[in-house]
């Protein structure tokens, strides 16, 4: 990234130095931000939100009612081996039985990029090796120790690896490799290099490989020893489980959603880290007084009237991520449509139209630049993974659609997820993948609509009068009914009495039957039930037509 202009800088117990002059310093975006983290926790739920001043931008939550499983370990057993696709199903005990690829069977040697959990980017060994056929190394019945790397998401299972890792605070013990990588986002040649030797002094001979993670900058070999011999540890316990146990069964439960954050998110970065339960602030105390004290004075209880996250205005942030449209500052606005396949996104330029309207090309240049980091923000805060594919508004200017995409790709790069953000296509499109490990926010806190199936719409009352219209005339068909009443919407109730007066009368006489229609607030706007008889018999499904 090039050198960013140097307006504010603050450290905790540092003051404030500012830059008037044309001083320029080698500081990522992410630098300049003030960071905090919020932790709002009750027995019911916990909650954590990322603030980069003072504006939600990552949420994550946690219910006792929602299994989760990313990180957990399972003795399982393989339901079934699929050559066709090179892939296995494993029962997992947990109802879905989880994903194995054969390309997750073995742990090869770590090289190239890699981050903090032991992903890498596509450019080591483990994307050139030949793989071998699944059906020579699994059969089904066989027992085998597997981790949870996705959870379960809609009607797919989790994802599973027979590569398994252990994180820590400054490493992520790798027991069956045989090598030492660094976290890739430790750009510095020197640093990582020194940090690569002193690892590969604490690891012993065939007692497996590590990645040292990207709080390490300035841990001291004998940490690193202490934590290695902890996971190690660990990880001797995990096999000694798992010898004694029956598949399929759990052996190890990775940290809950309050201890893995501090574990992983928690440095010196964070201006303050901030609790609203007394006895989730001690347990954060204590943790990070055994890992980095110099946090401590980091780590605040909130003791205001307001709540934690009322104060931060956290709340209505939250509701926003469940919108649709988000509106940007300009009069633009981006709309956010999850599909089964994709995410797509549109940029609108809306009630902004340029000072003077003389020159639209700046006009929507300024609102593509706008969207760009918003869309970046917005794909963290709501957690959205898979392919995303964005419209943006049309430009004419080669030179302007790369500016936009810069300025995608840059604010992207603040995000933990990996992403990736493709040239612009042919047909104006900007392609994108973002890591997705776990069901996104709106998911996760959501449900499919009883009344519109989960697209979205609903029938109109135009629509549903003609469909209650049908239906009628069915009965008429089979010779069984004299008598029908039929509950409506009051909507609906409305249209025919404003648009269709006729529609009951016209009915009776062309059906013989006796048509009535009465309006009920409790049904679905595009919902009727159609009442048989004086003892009103639901008929609906028996006549119900589209």
């Amino acid at each position: 990234m090039p050198s960013l202009p140097f307006r504010r800088w603050r450290r905790a117990g540092e003051e404030r130095t500012w830059c008037r002059g044309a001083c320029r310093l080698d500081l990522t975006i992410g630098d300049l931000l003030g960071r905090e983290i919020l932790v709002s926790a009750t027995q019911q739920e916990s909650w954590v939100a990322l603030l980069e001043d003072k504006k939600l931008v990552e949420l994550m939550f946690d219910r006792p009612d929602q299994d989760r499983l990313i990180g957990d370990i399972f003795l399982g057993r393989v339901d079934a081996v699929l050559p066709g696709i090179q892939a296995a199903f494993v029962d997992l005990g947990t109802g879905k039985a989880g994903f194995l690829h054969v390309g997750d069977l073995n742990l090869s040697d770590i090289d190239g990029d890699i981050d903090d959990n032991g992903s890498d980017r596509g450019r080591g060994r483990r994307r050139q090796r030949k793989l071998p056929p699944i059906q020579d190394h699994l059969r089904k019945g066989q027992e085998l120790l597997v981790q949870v790397t996705k959870e379960a998401i809609g009607t797919k299972g989790p994802r599973l690896t027979a590569e398994v890792s252990l994180p820590g605070r400054f490493l992520v013990y790798m027991p069956h490799a045989s090598r030492v990588g660094v976290s890739r986002k430790i750009e510095g040649r020197d640093q990582r290099s020194k940090l690569r030797k002193m690892a590969q002094s604490v690891v012993p001979p065939d007692s497996g490989g590590m990645i040292v993670r990207t709080v390490s900058e300035e841990v001291t070999k004998k940490t690193l020893e202490k934590e290695f011999r902890r996971l190690h540890q660990r990880w001797q316990k995990i096999q000694r489980a798992a010898d004694s146990m029956t598949a399929p069964a759990s052996v190890h439960g990775e940290a809950k959603l309050i201890s893995g954050v501090i574990r992983d998110l928690f440095s010196d970065k964070f201006e303050a880290l901030r609790v609203d339960s007394k006895a989730v602030y001690n347990e954060v105390r204590d943790y990070v007084q055994s890992v980095d004290p110099d946090l401590l004075d980091r780590v605040h209880l909130h003791r205001g009237a307001l709540p934690l996250f009322d104060k931060y205005e956290v709340g209505e942030e939250i509701q926003k991520a469940f919108q649709r449209t988000v509106r940007l500052k300009s009069g633009g606005h981006v709309v956010i449509e999850p599909t089964e396949a994709l995410v797509s996104i549109d940029v609108n330029t809306g009630k902004f139209t340029g000072k003077g309207k003389k020159d639209p090309e700046q006009t929507i240049l300024r609102t593509n630049l706008e969207a760009a980091r918003e869309i970046a923000k917005q794909l963290r805060l709501r957690d959205v993974g898979g392919i995303i594919v964005v419209d943006f508004i049309d430009m004419a200017s080669q030179g302007n659609r790369d500016k936009v995409l810069r300025e995608l790709r840059t604010h992207l790069g603040l995000d933990r997820a990996r992403t990736k953000a493709f040239e612009v296509s042919g047909l104006g499109l900007v392609e994108m993948t973002r890591q997705r490990i776990r069901p996104s926010l709106f998911n996760s806190m959501t449900d499919v609509c009883n009344s519109c199936g989960g697209i979205g719409r609903v029938y109109t009352p135009a629509t549903v009068v003609r469909q209650i219209e049908r239906s009628v005339r069915r009965a008429k068909a089979s010779k069984e009914e004299k008598r029908i009443l039929v509950l409506v919407h009051p909507e609906v109730a409305l249209r025919v009495i404003e648009e269709e007066p006729g529609l009951l009368k016209r009915l009776r006489n062309q059906t013989r039957i006796d048509v009535d229609m009465r309006d009920d607030p409790l049904m679905a706007l595009d919902e009727f039930r159609l009442l048989s008889g004086p003892a009103e018999t639901d008929v609906t499904d028996k006549y119900l037509t589209g």
